[in-house]
């Protein structure tokens, strides 16, 4: 039997059980008279049940047996047995103990099946004449099934966001999906090491594990172990990851910090790839992921058990070597085939990688500055940053930047994105040697010649003086000599 194929029910089974002892009666009918000796001979042996426990027949169950089979048109349907009459159909439960039952649930949800029936025949213990029979176990758990009252799990101490988390997942029903096209779809986490690394300084760390995998294929497209989690560290693996891989149309993570980091937001959005996060406590969204962790955990962790002391070099090494000639060449039994099979079948929606010095600038915060015009300079994460000469009429500028590398840093155009000029950050030993140079000249920013005679009083005085005399009056003040 595949593994595939189905087990027959148990009344399929005792009725091919059946068939099987009278088998040589139908197929060698007994001629007159011979039919009881047969029967006194296979009554008198032991049979193997379906349970797998030996015991023996009775004569007339056996003349029985072959009485029903002997003339149907279909054995094994005349030799099962029958069902019970009232199959399919609901015991009668109380409508007062079932409501009574349905208040219980609402205010204990993560109680079991057991607890709940319990529960019940305590309560029709103490008023028989309100609620009625107590009904059986199985009934009560049928009608909890049927009404979706299934064992909830909430934490005692819940927060607020866990408990509509909780109630989400019940009121709403959860569907399997993959994406149709190899890199439409990447899911990327982080996952906390079973076991410590040792650095240089022999101080032990429990290392993070950063994976990005794709939705159709399960490729695992890159993955490295990490001192901390943080946006500069996912960063850095996404960016290898596109490097190796291509652009892929969209990515599904969760909440955390470096996943909604400004940097990783906002050069997911500068790469034209949609951001998609999971719900709050909702780890079953990025359930692919959350299985990958398994393998990690029971094959590449499990035979580095016996290397000791591990450092992350060596921790990165052998996961290399683990992700590409094992995890990706090995059949995945959800998709039938290796992930690096899948990708290769495609369809691949994946787009040209850009230069790594675009990526870096792609993965920065985007925020706007005011330029200081005592000596041209911005201020970027409490670091004082010099702006090119060209900029010095820019009130406002846009600069681009990532918080954990302030070596840098790119003045871009507000509207297009287009860099203007890439800025570092303030010498002031070096500007103290006294050395200037001239400023360029603006563009049409020339003044033109003032006239040898120009007119001592400017428009608007003019003006006013007209006006003033226009009235007749003579002037209101009086000279002091």
């Amino acid at each position: 039997m595949s593994d595939s194929s189905k087990p027959p029910s148990k009344r399929r089974r005792e009725a091919q059980f059946r068939l099987a002892v009278i088998g040589d009666l139908l197929a060698d009918p007994p001629a007159a008279g011979a039919l009881g000796p047969r029967l006194d001979a296979m009554a008198v042996r032991l049979w193997r049940c379906p349970d797998g426990s030996a015991s023996k027949i009775g004569r007339s169950t056996i003349e029985r047996w072959y009485y029903l089979a002997r003339d149907a048109d279909d054995p094994l349907v005349a030799l099962s047995r029958a069902r019970r009459s009232d199959a399919g159909q609901v015991r009668v439960m109380a409508a007062s103990l079932l409501a009574a039952l349905a208040i219980q649930y609402v205010l204990h949800k993560h109680w079991s099946y057991q607890l709940h029936f319990d529960n019940l025949v305590a309560l029709c213990e103490e008023e028989p004449n309100k609620y009625g029979q107590m009904p059986s176990y199985s009934t009560v758990r049928r009608r909890m099934l049927a009404r979706g009252w299934v064992k909830f799990r909430v934490r005692r101490n819940a927060t607020p966001g866990q408990r509509l988390a909780a109630e989400r997942l019940e009121k709403w029903e959860t569907r399997s999906f993959e994406a149709s096209a190899v890199h439409a779809l990447w899911h990327y986490d982080f996952h906390e090491a079973s076991r410590k690394v040792v650095d240089r300084n022999g101080e032990w760390h429990k290392p993070m594990c950063f994976c990005i995998l794709d939705d159709c294929s399960r490729l695992c497209c890159h993955i490295q172990w990490y001192l901390v989690e943080a946006a500069e560290e996912l960063v850095h693996g996404i960016q290898q990851a596109i490097c190796k891989r291509g652009l892929p149309r969209g990515t599904l993570h969760d909440n955390g910090g470096a996943m909604m980091a400004a940097e990783t937001l906002q050069g997911l959005a500068d790469l034209s790839i949609e951001s998609n996060n999971t719900l709050p406590y909702s780890p079953q969204q990025n359930g692919k992921q959350e299985t990958f962790w398994g393998q990690v955990e029971g094959r590449l962790l499990a035979m580095l058990s016996h290397v000791d002391p591990l450092t992350l070099d060596q921790l990165n090494y052998a996961t290399q070597a683990w992700a590409e000639m094992e995890y990706n060449r090995k059949r995945h039994d959800e998709i039938g085939m290796s992930p690096i099979d899948r990708m290769l079948q495609g369809p691949n929606v994946a787009r040209k990688a850009p230069s790594l010095e675009e990526l870096q600038r792609a993965f920065c915060s985007r925020q706007s500055r005011t330029q200081r015009r005592s000596d041209g300079t911005i201020s970027v994460q409490g670091v004082r940053f010099e702006m090119p000469s060209r900029l010095r009429t820019l009130r406002k500028v846009t600069v681009r930047f990532a918080r954990w590398d302030l070596s840098r840093a790119w003045v871009v155009d507000d509207d297009t994105n287009a860099v203007l000029a890439r800025i570092k950050p303030l010498d002031k030993a070096k500007n103290a040697d006294g050395r200037r140079r001239v400023l360029d000249p603006l563009p049409d920013a020339e003044l033109p010649e003032v006239p040898a005679d120009p007119e001592p009083y400017p428009p608007l005085m003019r003006k006013l003086m007209r006006e003033y005399a226009a009235t007749g009056a003579p002037p209101a003040y009086l000279p002091k000599d």
